[in-house]
């Protein structure tokens, strides 16, 4: 497991719309001083889209630097494009991060095979933990349990981020032998239970 919780972390800005990698290091310890077990680094909270690829590794040292060995770091290296998101997990691999936050590539809408083809080719950069990130509101597409069970025989396939409120779905996760995070504040509860 990565950690119990996992801290999505806002990316802070300047008044000139730079990156404040010093208060950023601030935000990773006050989180991780406060009962994170890790950071979550440009995610969708941390508006990974508007990043550059040189902003995004960035980040990842600073958070790094900021919480050492105190707590699991993962980057998020998913986008729209396989080849892209396989740039983005080898450059946060080579960076230092302990796994990678990984979303169905958005706007496209893959078939199920594009998915499972999407995730087993940005896995395979890295030996590291792949959290599989299915956020339907956001990519317009949800992964079906059936194939987050193809998803699932991925070895570095290790958990997901459940960001809708289908018990069943959650369930089966679960089932699969695949860590299961809530990804929206809302269903932290019902995915207890």
């Amino acid at each position: 497991m990565l950690g119990e919780v996992l801290t999505a972390t806002v990316t802070p800005f300047d008044a000139d719309g730079a990156v404040d990698y010093e208060s950023y290091r601030e935000l990773c310890s006050y989180l991780v001083d406060n009962g994170s077990d890790g950071v979550v680094v440009s995610g969708t909270t941390g508006e990974s889209p508007t990043l550059s690829d040189d902003e995004r590794v960035e980040l990842l040292r600073a958070a790094i630097e900021a919480v050492g060995d105190r707590a699991t770091v993962l980057a998020g290296t998913g986008t729209n494009s396989t080849a892209h998101s396989i740039h983005l997990t080898e450059q946060a691999h080579e960076a230092g991060a302990d796994g990678f936050l990984v979303v169905t590539p958005y706007y496209n809408k893959p078939p199920r095979e594009g998915i499972i083809r999407h995730f087993k080719a940005v896995a395979a950069a890295s030996d590291r933990p792949v959290m599989v990130y299915n956020i339907p509101s956001r990519v317009v597409i949800n992964i079906e349990p059936e194939t987050m069970a193809k998803l699932a025989e991925i070895p570095n396939v290790t958990s997901v981020k459940q960001a809708n409120d289908d018990l069943h779905q959650a369930r089966r996760i679960v089932e699969l032998g695949l860590d299961l995070y809530a990804g929206d504040d809302n269903i932290v509860y019902p995915f207890l239970e």
